[in-house]
């Protein structure tokens, strides 16, 4: 979206706020020109903006007056969306680790900067509670881990957890069935 209202020079709608009028309230055609482009211009990038949302948000940022107040919320969004992301143990955690780095670039494209420790640790406090002893050893190290070490520990986790399934559901134990006459005969076997 940013780099689609750059092309469209719509920009700096977001950064700016409108420009005023001169105090003495005796504005120059000049003025009263440059604030209605301004307008029309904030009137455009605020409803590109909306357009490109999910029918469910838009009704919740329609409210926003300016091109400017609906980019702020949506980066509050975005760190939100951060925040409130749990992982569950039905889902890969691999993937929900790349959902969460979706994220967190969406974050560093809007401008904040998250330090690479801080998602170490983050990632490792939304492991899921099936993940809870490899999350206690993962706490002890993550000062001497970067994000690709992390990444590739968890590969590795995952990976021997499948292969665990795997060697206990063809190890289960098979039952037979031997029904006795009833002539108190020596089963056959």
């Amino acid at each position: 979206m940013l780099f689609y209202l750059t092309t469209l020079n719509l920009v700096h709608v977001m950064c700016e706020t409108v420009p005023s009028a001169e105090r003495d309230n005796t504005c120059s055609i000049e003025t009263l020109t440059t604030i209605d482009a301004w307008n029309h211009n904030d009137f455009l990038c605020r409803n590109y903006i909306l357009n490109a949302l999910y029918d469910s948000l838009y009704d919740v940022y329609v409210v926003c007056k300016t091109a400017k107040e609906l980019w702020d919320s949506l980066e509050k969004f975005i760190v939100g969306k951060f925040l409130d992301y749990k992982m569950v143990d039905s889902k890969s955690v691999v993937s929900q680790i790349e959902d969460l780095q979706k994220i967190i670039h969406d974050i560093h494209v809007e401008g904040m900067v998250i330090n690479e420790s801080f998602q170490v640790a983050s990632f490792i406090e939304k492991l899921p509670h099936s993940w809870k002893e490899f999350k206690k050893f993962l706490k002890h190290k993550r000062k001497e881990m970067t994000l690709e070490d992390f990444i590739v520990r968890l590969r590795i986790e995952e990976d021997n957890r499948k292969n665990e399934r795997g060697l206990v559901s063809s190890m289960e134990t098979k039952v037979n069935v031997v029904e006795r006459s009833s002539s108190k005969q020596r089963p056959k076997f």
